[in-house]
């Protein structure tokens, strides 16, 4: 019984001591309680079914099945498609290639056509689904009235991207899009940080080497990284899965250029907040992760709420995904690239800005 009170005293003593430890390691307690929960507010948005997006239509000149839906199918249609009305039928394919729209309707003779992107395969299925339940919802109503009468109404779901484009097409620039800024954020702050610490950088200060080779010297290392990457990425995908690419791919190499670019300011940003290499890849981590479910880089967020996709729209990863899926995938012409990669651009000048106005010398 004497022993087991000491004993009990000092476990009671070491587990107070060793979590008071843990409450003032700020980084402990943020990547333990903080970090988590936000993936339970990102993933909780992400899934959540209010605020659900009406799904973009356009008509095609006149579709009978839709100007004449039974009474209480147009409102219910109305509920769920957003229709704009069109003559061009190659300009609303565009827009649907484009993602400007997410379906083109036209009717020939009694069959009602939507013409879907692969891009966003989740809406493509709900549309498609979506549209055959009104068909088939008319077709009964009119059946009702004339006894004996055959369906009147057909459907057909046509892509509007190439017939051989597979799954890992649309897998493959966001995958290789979250690579990239996994490399390039997290070994910018790790290197700045580690150089950091064990005075490096001081060292280099005072040697005959030019801070500007240093950082070009830096920077063509990560970008090499890159890019090669990008060719594991595309030969493994060519070789293993058939990825086959479309229009102008080669613009995919600027795009990653400058998206390496910009996630390397970030973990300068990075590297020059956090006080220790492991603080530095936590918080390159930190920025980075989250923004990868928010950018489309595993899954699309055709079903979030607005307002997640609204944020989304502002992330770097969301445009480097996107400027490579438009020329790898989506078969667009090679000005595609030119607005992701003055976006990319812009936020790598910016971000190194504050980088540097924060940086300091040594640790304090």
């Amino acid at each position: 019984m004497s022993t087991r009170g000491p004993g009990r005293s000092a476990f009671v003593a070491l587990s107070a001591a060793i979590f008071k430890g843990f409450l003032r390691d700020r980084g402990a307690v943020f990547f333990s309680l903080v970090f988590p929960l936000m993936f339970l507010v990102l993933f909780g948005g992400i899934f959540t079914d209010q605020d659900q997006p009406k799904v973009e239509v356009i008509q095609v000149g006149e579709v009978a099945l839709v100007d004449d839906l039974p009474e209480g199918a147009d409102e219910a249609f109305s509920d769920t498609f957003d229709v704009t009305t069109s003559d061009d039928l190659d300009d609303a394919l565009e827009q649907v290639r484009k993602g400007d729209a997410d379906v083109a309707l036209e009717q020939r003779g009694d069959e009602l056509v939507a013409h879907y992107t692969q891009t966003e395969q989740v809406k493509a299925a709900i549309t498609q689904g979506t549209l055959r339940a009104f068909v088939d919802a008319t077709n009964v109503a009119e059946l009702a009235a004339q006894t004996g009468a055959e369906p009147t109404y057909t459907f057909e779901a046509v892509a509007v991207e190439d017939d051989s484009l597979t799954a890992i097409q649309f897998v493959t620039p966001g995958l290789l899009g979250w690579a990239v800024a996994m490399s390039a954020s997290f070994g910018a702050a790790a290197t700045l940080q580690g150089w950091r610490q064990s005075k490096l950088l001081r060292r280099l200060q005072l040697s005959p080497v030019r801070t500007g080779t240093l950082v070009a010297a830096r920077i063509a290392v990560t970008v090499i990284v890159a890019l090669t990457q990008m060719a594991i990425f595309l030969g493994l995908g060519s070789a293993a899965f058939g990825l086959s690419l479309t229009g102008a791919w080669w613009m995919a190499v600027p795009v990653v250029v400058v998206g390496t670019l910009c996630f390397m300011s970030i973990g300068l940003l990075a590297g020059a907040i956090a006080k220790t290499t492991e603080g530095a890849v936590n918080m390159a981590n930190f920025f980075v992760l989250p923004m990868a479910f928010l950018s489309g880089s595993f899954f699309p967020l055709d079903s979030a709420p607005a307002w997640l996709r609204a944020v989304s729209s502002v992330l770097p990863l969301r445009h480097l995904n996107d400027g490579m899926l438009d020329v790898m995938v989506r078969g667009e012409s090679w000005t595609a690239a030119l607005l992701p990669i003055a976006i990319l651009g812009g936020f790598a000048v910016v971000v190194t800005f504050v980088a540097a106005r924060l940086f300091r010398w040594e640790t304090t």
